[in-house]
């Protein structure tokens, strides 16, 4: 729990408030943007909400942070907040919420389809959320981007029976029970809506997932960088190869997607032509960068 003794100094006066325990990973401050900001190497609330939607999502947020660095000073039912998740993106993909610490608070997501629910990552294994997806369906399938965000995967995995992918390269102690592994860097077809895009660069295993030529669900390869407005890769957080992320972008050019959702980092949605424009800058930028290295 918050706690108000721990309340940061850069917090808005009044009743929702961040206090020292904040990891940075800046889940509050998409879940509920009207309310959170970033300030200095945490997040803060920069403004009390003002509405009851703006008071839902900041409670979300409560929800959703990995450390539960996010109090108030009033009591609040949070039963509505819970039944939001997972929380609508467009259509049929939904944001899991209940981010978890082990994976530096990284998002997780649901796509919820006839042909069998896809989990993209792994989040907290909450009693709330698993009943929510249960109601949605299940899950069919998890699909793991990387070494890094598999979270509670094997809980997920023995309660509801579904197959775990990760590529061979990124498997760990951790891990070492996924069911399929694919290898190298040819991309995989699963069925007529999902491809599986092996981009070795942050990790060596890591993948993307495209979803109806629409969605693409990145892990910690692309991500949108919110301060330029333009898709983006981070040189001091690849863990592996700026060299092969950068061929994994490239890559990347072959593909159509409107969506990009990240585990780490704001996602996109921009026109198909559009998105294929900022890859192709971001492509460039990554290019210098090895050049400047090198």
């Amino acid at each position: 729990m918050a706690s108000r003794q721990k309340r940061l100094p850069a917090n808005a006066p009044g009743d929702f408030y961040v206090d020292s325990t904040c990891i940075d990973c800046g889940t509050c401050r998409w879940v509920a943007p009207a309310s959170f900001d970033a300030h200095g190497d945490a997040s803060r609330v920069y403004r009390q909400p003002d509405t009851p939607d703006e008071a839902h999502r900041a409670r979300m947020a409560v929800l959703a942070c990995p450390v539960a660095a996010i109090g108030t000073v009033e009591h609040h039912d949070l039963g509505a907040a819970r039944d939001a998740f997972p929380d609508p993106i467009d259509g049929n993909v939904h944001h899991c919420g209940y981010h978890a610490e082990v994976s530096f608070g990284a998002a997780s997501y649901l796509i919820v389809r006839p042909e069998g629910n896809v989990l993209v990552d792994s989040p907290r294994f909450t009693k709330p959320l698993v009943r929510r997806i249960e109601e949605l369906g299940g899950i069919g399938l998890m699909f793991l981007t990387h070494r890094d965000d598999v979270a509670d995967h094997r809980k997920f995995h023995e309660h509801f029976g579904c197959p775990r992918i990760l590529h061979r390269a990124d498997v760990t102690p951790g891990t070492r029970d996924v069911e399929i592994r694919p290898e190298g860097v040819a991309p995989m077809r699963l069925d007529a809506e999902i491809t599986l895009i092996p981009v070795p660069g942050h990790t060596p295993g890591s993948m993307c997932l495209l979803y109806r030529e629409r969605f693409l669900f990145t892990g910690d390869h692309l991500s949108w960088d919110a301060s330029r407005a333009r898709l983006a890769a981070w040189r001091d957080v690849c863990w592996y190869d700026w060299d092969e992320q950068t061929e994994s972008m490239k890559r990347l050019q072959d593909y159509r997607f409107e969506w990009v959702l990240p585990g780490h980092g704001r996602r996109a949605n921009l026109p198909a032509g559009e998105m294929a424009d900022s890859l192709r800058a971001c492509v460039r930028r990554m290019a210098r960068v090895a050049a400047g290295a090198a």
